[in-house]
């Protein structure tokens, strides 16, 4: 400890202040006090300010290559999910047995697959619906699958350079740095076989650690488990002036009354309670008791059809229902359905909120969301087209709830709205890109604006759905995360770091170094995020390189690998938050589920980069 007090002396006030808001940084993170882009770029104003960094360090983030590639990647992957063009691939996916082992092997294989050549997060969002429909139709729990659909998407996306917008910014920032870049395979050497342990592990045994949920029902009468909605008393009722009980309200099996709400008062729901016209029953339970009770002669769902200044109120009478999982930079974090003026915001109605982690008592619209809810929303057929789009600043995931709703949206132009027929061109533009980048005919940047570009002019995508498939947050987190390392790299801080972990684990040998900066990297990706966890971890990474003479690219590599390796935590990586509600999941199934994975990970990736370049 002595070794690693003494790396840290002779540092200047600018190196402590530098580490005082690393420390800042990621402390707010860990607390959640605000969006992370708003937490990153607060640290970097004020190294900015206080002359840490110059004005042209500070944003050179946002000119960096990995940054432009991975606004690029999302319009790609907006034009393949547009065009519905991994529609072909449920043969390849769902297999005709239900034992879980096969059933891992199948999805999971092409998920990795497909990971490694697309963004994996938009690859997460167009199966999740496809599989929950899959498994719903054969009785099997959606908790024993959405993990390892996560999970091999984040190995699958180690497997080339471009599978995640974690191995791009590492890349970026060596290149930017002067040291010789990825390319788009050397990734490849880690991610093929970590993404092979973690299917093995999982098809041999390791899916027993899975949690099981139940199995869930079709369509609309799927388990939601703790799920409030409401009703209201409407006439003619027979109920009017019936008590509770005698209505047969009180205990529906799946669904039980909470409250009335009557007017400004909240009473009890006592069996002995009579029951008045525009009364309000509020229940806890599942959508399929909501489904039983409005068929009941004088209840009606509770908000009202939307005014007059609705283009067309009839279309509100029979509307589908979506699933949507609110995303970490959603604005509907830390607010009400009521604050947020849903309904006009978003077009729909929220008619339930489904919580992993403790069930929702509150009123629909005064509940304070978080991250991660799944809300049940009646919309109409264009909901999915507007909130899903590529984009994951509001919703992780926009699905279909039953039968009614149609994928793709609603148009004037049914054939403008169908674009399955421009599947073969966005399969092909993506293929093009993936080999004029593994050729060296294009750098990986050019390749992936040209391709997003074409999207764009073959009708792939439309302008608008590629300007809402651009991440912004993801983006401005890169950029500004970009910032604080070039700070942290220049006041020489990161090599103190480097000496303090040197002077801990050389004695032991070098993969002991490759370890611990392996188990730091991934410890930070699992308490803030993976690409400021790069970004942070990086130069600590080359300055360890420099020190043993070890090549640049295996630290690269490594720091690549740890930053997206998040199996213990929802939070770590947003393709596990995008599944824990999908999959009824709580906080603690992702250490439980995680911890082996991560050990395997973290041998592999160890072992392989030692014998490859060490």
């Amino acid at each position: 400890m002595l070794g690693f007090a003494a790396a840290f002396e002779g540092l200047g006030p600018d190196a402590w202040l530098t580490g005082a808001v690393v420390i800042g940084v990621v402390g707010a993170l860990m607390a959640d006090v605000g969006r992370p882009d708003l937490v990153l770029l607060s640290g970097l104003a004020t190294l900015l300010v206080a002359g840490v960094v110059s004005p042209s360090q500070a944003f050179a983030g946002f000119s960096n290559s990995a940054v432009l590639t991975v606004g690029a990647l999302y319009v790609v992957a907006g034009g393949v999910q547009h065009t519905n063009a991994l529609s072909k691939l449920d043969r390849v996916l769902f297999p005709d047995t239900t034992r879980l082992g096969p059933v891992l092997a199948r999805f999971m294989v092409p998920t990795s697959v497909l990971s490694g050549l697309l963004n994996n997060t938009p690859i997460v969002a167009m199966l999740t619906p496809r599989l929950q429909e899959w498994a719903d139709a054969q009785g099997i729990p959606a908790s024993k699958l959405m993990i390892p659909l996560s999970y091999a998407a984040i190995t699958g996306g180690m497997m080339t350079l471009i599978g995640t917008s974690t191995n791009l910014i590492v890349a970026g920032l060596m290149e930017a740095e002067g040291y010789e870049p990825l390319h788009l395979f050397d990734v490849t050497w880690v991610g093929v076989p970590a993404a092979l342990v973690l299917i093995a592990y999982f098809v041999l045994g390791g899916h027993r650690l899975l949690p099981d949920r139940g199995t869930s029902a079709p369509a609309a009468e799927r388990r939601l488990g703790q799920n409030m909605f409401e009703v209201t008393v409407t006439a003619p009722s027979p109920i009017v002036g019936q008590t509770v009980a005698e209505a047969g309200l009180r205990d529906l099996g799946d669904a039980y009354l909470t409250h009335v709400r009557r007017g400004t008062e909240v009473l009890q729901g006592r069996p002995g309670r009579p029951l008045e016209q525009g009364d309000i029953l509020a229940f806890n339970g599942s959508l399929a008791a909501r489904e039983r009770l409005l068929e009941r002669p004088g209840l009606s769902r509770t908000l009202p059809h939307p005014d007059g200044t609705h283009d067309d109120p009839a279309r509100y009478e029979t509307l589908p229902l979506y699933e949507a999982v609110i995303a970490e930079s959603s604005n509907l974090v830390g607010t009400t359905l009521g604050e947020a003026n849903f309904r006009e915001q978003y077009q729909g109605v929220v008619l339930g909120i489904q919580r992993q982690d403790e069930p929702v008592t509150s009123p629909v619209g005064t509940t304070e969301l978080q991250a991660g809810d799944l809300l049940i929303v009646e919309a109409p057929d264009d909901f999915e087209e507007r909130w899903s789009s590529g984009s994951r600043e509001e919703f992780y995931l926009v699905a279909p709830r039953d039968g009614r709703a149609r994928r793709g949206g609603t148009s004037e132009d049914d054939e403008e709205t169908d674009r399955s027929g421009r599947a073969p061109i966005a399969l092909g533009l993506t293929g093009a890109m993936v080999l004029a980048a593994a050729t060296g005919l294009a750098p990986i940047v050019t390749a992936a604006f040209l391709a997003a570009l074409l999207m764009v002019g073959t009708g792939c995508i439309r302008p608008a759905e590629a300007q809402r498939a651009l991440n912004v947050q993801v983006l401005v987190v890169i950029a500004a995360a970009l910032g604080i390392g070039k700070a942290i790299e220049t006041t020489g801080l990161a090599t103190a770091a480097a000496q303090g972990v040197l002077s801990v684990a050389e004695p032991f040998g070098p993969v002991a170094v490759l370890v611990a900066l392996y188990l730091l990297t991934n410890l930070l990706t699992e308490i803030i995020t993976n690409n400021a966890a790069a970004v942070l971890m990086l130069p600590v990474a080359m300055a360890a390189a420099s020190s043993l003479g070890a090549p640049p690219v295996a630290f690269g590599v490594l720091v690549a690998v740890a930053a997206s390796a998040s199996f213990l935590t929802p939070i770590g990586y947003q393709t596990n938050l995008m599944v824990m509600a999908p999959g009824g999941y709580r906080f603690s199934d992702y250490a439980r589920v995680g911890w082996p994975v991560t050990l395997l990970v973290m041998t592999t990736s160890v072992g392989i980069i030692s014998l490859v370049w060490l």
